[in-house]
């Protein structure tokens, strides 16, 4: 059947290309045939691969370890052939899957990263075309000057830098001009592909990938909304001096074209870049943590697409501190105050390893049974790690493996397990894997600080709804009191762990030691 599906497939893509390819005015991608049968034959000589090269080789073996591998590898390969060529849409959800770091395979997602640097370019008559009709001028008319050459081109649009006539310098990001006509139809085709993989193998459950795309596709391809984002985490996080958000130029942006202050740096996960510029990389790590604990646990109100590309660092020349500048504000996740509430005391009880509201409030989040999957899913940690607690030693290298390599093994537990959990979940897991990324780049993973950063935020996150239920003014007290000693706690332990790393941590334990064996 997958024979016959992959031939019929095939022979209409082929037979659509050869006369579009002649045609030097239409571009084949342009064209339903194309991008359906592409789709339509990558999907089947997938199926057919892991239907035929498992078949006969015995479950659990070092072969099929072996053969599976070897199969996850060619799937996420044609995968990747298939987005790239498909663009829009089908790179921006395999860029989604290439983030999921400790939820699928290696193979899949070491291979699919790639997609954040093979971003289709459009062309200057297509960017004249989108600048004409929605601002209803020329390039020329709008700019001093504007460079051709992209500083960025993701999935759904690409960033030039360009001077206004008044002398401002600014960033001017673009919808490719076809992906608003395509995105629906692809989202379509997906969910079919989706449906008829299930019926093969019952196991697979990535809808939740498709519901996803439906949700926020439209919201990401609305500028004016991603403006609006921006805005309001900048005046969320005001309090923050290290943190940079462009700010938005409303006259000249539209749902397609989105004009923005000029901010350069280096990517966060550049650390030779940091060194070259005097930048401290635990300050960078420590505060990134800070921002995204702020976001998630005390606001949830979350920028969920933290990739290196959109998250910039810069020494200020002035003050000498480092900057934080936070880009592409279009995709945002919205919390509950019970989900936010429940993910809060979920932390608290991985940060302190108890066990009992570990498998309390995963529950409570939808894990079900597998709540110790859940458990090892969010901190991307072994459960024996968990069970330890997270906090006390930093992650191994054998530690790493042993969990990406479980990501292979469990990974019909994994997929049914992100189809069970709230869709406030999903967005929230991927974050937490990129931020994991970029905390491995750095060499920062695990540390203390980030642990002691989500403390803080939990206990002002629980504080803060517990006084806002209370009607008692005695038990509003009573909740601050708690509030602050706790709080008080951190602190002190954070002092301990510096005086503990420091010269001057190592001098007193020495006196200590002395005076102990002295007596």
């Amino acid at each position: 059947m997958a024979r016959m599906v992959l031939k019929l497939a095939s022979l209409a893509a082929a037979t659509s290309g050869i006369y579009l390819y002649g045609n030097k005015f239409l571009d084949p991608n342009d064209f339903g045939v194309v991008r359906v049968g592409r789709a339509i034959a990558t999907t089947a000589v997938i199926t057919y691969d892991y239907l035929t090269s498992l078949r006969s080789v015995p479950y659990g073996s070092e072969e099929y370890d072996f053969l599976k591998s070897q199969v996850h590898l060619r799937s996420a390969e044609r995968l990747r052939e298939l987005c790239c060529a498909n663009r829009g849409t089908f790179i921006k959800v395999g860029q989604h899957l290439g983030a999921l770091d400790y939820l699928l395979p290696e193979e899949y997602t070491r291979t699919l990263k790639v997609l954040h640097s093979q971003a289709p370019q459009s062309t200057r008559q297509e960017i004249e075309q989108v600048i004409r009709e929605d601002l209803g001028k020329e390039i020329k008319e709008l700019f001093l000057s504007f460079e051709d050459t992209p500083l960025g081109a993701a999935s759904l649009a690409q960033v030039h830098k360009a001077v206004l006539q008044d002398g401002r310098t600014v960033a001017v990001k673009i919808q490719h001009p076809k992906v608003q006509a395509q995105s629906s139809k692809d989202i379509l085709l997906m969910e079919v592909l989706l449906l008829v993989v299930k019926q093969i193998f019952p196991d697979f459950e990535f809808m939740w990938l498709v519901e996803e795309a439906k949700k926020n596709l439209p919201l990401e391809l609305d500028f004016l909304n991603e403006g609006r984002n921006a805005e309001k985490v900048a005046h969320m996080l005001k309090n923050f001096d290290f943190l940079k958000v462009p700010r938005i130029y409303w006259e000249l942006s539209t749902r397609r074209v989105l004009l923005m202050e000029f901010m350069e740096g280096g990517q966060v996960n550049d650390r030779a870049y940091m060194e070259r510029n005097g930048i401290n990389v635990n300050e960078i790590s420590r505060n990134l943590g800070r921002l995204y604990s702020e976001m998630i646990f005390v606001n949830g109100f979350v920028h969920c697409d933290p990739h290196p590309g959109n998250v910039l660092v810069k020494k200020c020349p002035a003050s000498g501190k480092a900057h934080i500048i936070l880009l592409d504000h279009g995709l945002y996740q919205v919390l509950s105050e019970s989900f936010r509430m429940d993910y809060c005391r979920l932390w608290q009880a991985l940060i302190k390893a108890d066990m009992k509201r570990v498998q309390k409030y995963s529950r409570r989040l939808g894990a079900g049974d597998l709540y110790p999957l859940f458990a090892c899913m969010l901190t991307a940690r072994s459960w024996e790690s968990v069970n330890r607690g997270i906090d006390r030693l930093p992650v191994s290298a054998s530690e790493d493996v042993e969990i990406r390599s479980n990501a292979a093994a469990y990974l019909p537990q994994i997929t049914r397990l992100l189809n069970n959990v709230p869709r406030q979940m999903l967005l929230l897991l991927k974050t937490n894997d990129l931020l994991r990324g970029i905390e491995s780049a750095l060499h920062t993973r695990a540390s203390a600080s980030s642990f002691l950063n989500m403390s803080r935020c939990c206990i002002r996150a629980v504080s803060t709804y517990q006084r806002n239920k209370s009607h008692s003014l005695y038990r509003r007290a009573q909740i601050s009191l708690t509030e602050a000693l706790s709080l008080w706690q951190i602190n002190l332990y954070e002092l301990f762990l510096w005086l503990k790393g420091s010269q001057l941590g190592n001098w007193v334990i020495a006196l200590l030691s002395w005076m102990h064996h002295s007596t």
